[in-house]
């Protein structure tokens, strides 16, 4: 039963031992709670088999007796009980009235009550109980011995109590046993089935101690087998994004250095410059100094927002409103048409909906245009269209008539920092199309590049929604 909070109430007493000895004491508590089972209800039967052999051969007894001359009191008088083949049996003749007949009188009786008594009166044709005589238990049949007359025999039951106990000790000592054994057994399959996590407790802490992230060997097939298997797949996880990130500090270092060295360069300059005695600087050297100096402070901005954007990398989707794809796809349009007013841009658009992050949806569009209107020349003109693909995705295709994308450089056009070679001159970090293709797969989307008809380049924007229905607001 759990609690109100989810958890699982634990026996705190346990959380002293190791889960291999949790699972030993368990295994014993479970083979002792089968031991007493199994033992009650072998002392129940073994009882009740041995009084229920017993009344049988009582009341034979009793019904050979009955047939034969011990059922004339003269002659019950004259044969000792020890006809009967037992020591330890009290014969005797009951009439209706009450009266008893023994061999040796009253010493030798058997208990008489009214179970007796009904069988000598007829009213029943025999019976069968326990007694005692002083302190001595006894088994007391009766059977009818005749008109008004039983015939009863008693047979002494410390025999018998003495078997039964010692099977009620007997009983516990061998179930003592094989509860020390399953406890032991317990242990021992613990021991052996917990290994592999042993081993993953060893992996987890040498990680921990060494950030060491070599998989864990794997036996087996079992479940286990299969937790190494996901423990293995954690650790290749998590040294892929070690990897990542180390190639993310170490690219954004690069690209960090050269805006940083030409301003402190352009920075001295003008400090120098400012020095008592120093030679002037003219002024046209100087505002093209400063104006080097604001190109730089802008680039690194662009770096750093472009950095901070990727660095929510595996932020999951926190925006989630319903957005019209034309109207994001529009005003990026008005931002870059001011950007880049040598470009002409042919839009085509269509009504789509979609549930996203506005925001970042028009930065990834605006940065597909930035893109085709860096690459395309004076006066040319970059191709916009959205075409549905079914009734549950749309392409966003923005195609320029630039010199188009290497085909070895299709593939990875995408990746963060990659700058092709002819891209190498021209301004930019190589971290505005990777935006794109974060924003897209944290939409659930994707991205491509191609080539358009014109010979520049195609990239290509998919995103899932819908197309606005007939009567919607």
């Amino acid at each position: 039963m759990s609690r109100p909070d989810g958890s699982t109430p634990r026996i705190e007493m346990l959380d002293r031992f190791s889960l291999r000895s949790r699972i030993g004491i368990l295994a014993a508590l479970a083979a002792a709670l089968a031991v007493v089972l199994v033992s009650l209800a072998a002392f129940v039967t073994v009882r009740t088999s041995i009084l229920a052999t017993l009344d049988s051969n009582l009341y034979q007894r009793a019904v050979a007796a009955a047939q034969s001359d011990l059922a004339n009191p003269l002659q019950l008088a004259s044969i000792p009980p020890a006809v009967l083949g037992a020591g330890d049996i009290r014969i005797a003749l009951v009439t209706a009235s009450g009266t008893a007949q023994s061999a040796e009188g009253a010493a030798s009786a058997p208990p008489i009550g009214l179970p007796e008594l009904k069988v000598a009166q007829g009213v029943e044709p025999s019976s069968v109980r326990s007694a005692t005589v002083g302190r001595d238990p006894y088994r007391v049949v009766a059977v009818e011995a005749g008109p008004g007359r039983a015939l009863v025999i008693a047979q002494r039951l410390a025999p018998t109590r003495q078997v039964l106990t010692g099977l009620a000790f007997a009983l516990p000592v061998v179930g003592g046993l094989g509860v020390a054994a399953a406890g032991l057994a317990g242990i021992a399959v613990a021991r052996a089935g917990l290994r592999p996590v042993q081993r993953l407790t060893s992996a987890t802490e040498r990680v921990a101690a060494t950030g060491d992230l070599r998989p864990i060997p794997v036996d087996g097939a079992d479940e286990l087998a299969r937790l190494t298997i996901s423990f293995n797949d954690m650790l290749g996880t998590l040294a892929a994004s070690q990897e990542q990130q180390r190639r993310l500090v170490a690219d954004a270092g690069h690209e960090l250095r050269t805006p940083l060295t030409s301003m402190r360069t352009n920075l001295e300059l003008l400090a120098a410059a400012s020095r008592p005695g120093a030679p002037t600087l003219p002024d046209s050297d100087r505002a093209e100094l400063l104006t080097d100096v604001h190109a730089q402070v802008e680039e690194l901005s662009t770096l750093v927002g472009d950095l901070v954007e990727l660095a929510r990398d595996d932020v999951p989707l926190v925006v989630h409103e319903p957005v019209e794809l034309p109207d994001v796809v529009s005003q990026a349009l008005e931002r870059v048409r001011r950007r880049a007013a040598e470009v002409e841009f042919d839009a085509e658009l269509v009504p789509w909906t979609l549930m996203g992050d506005s925001t970042a949806l028009e930065r990834a569009v605006l940065n597909l245009l930035d893109n085709a209107a860096k690459w395309s020349p004076t006066g040319a003109t970059v191709r916009v269209r959205m075409r549905p693909l079914d009734d549950w995705s749309i392409v966003l295709e923005v195609a320029d008539e630039g010199p188009g994308i290497a085909e070895q450089d299709l593939p990875r056009v995408f990746d963060r920092f990659y700058r092709a070679d002819q891209a190498r001159p021209m301004p930019g970090s190589g971290l505005g199309l990777a935006i794109v293709r974060q924003v897209a797969m944290r939409h659930g989307g994707a991205v491509w590049a191609g080539r358009a008809s014109t010979g520049g380049a195609l990239l290509a924007l998919r995103l899932p929604g819908r197309a606005p229905r007939v009567g919607d607001a």
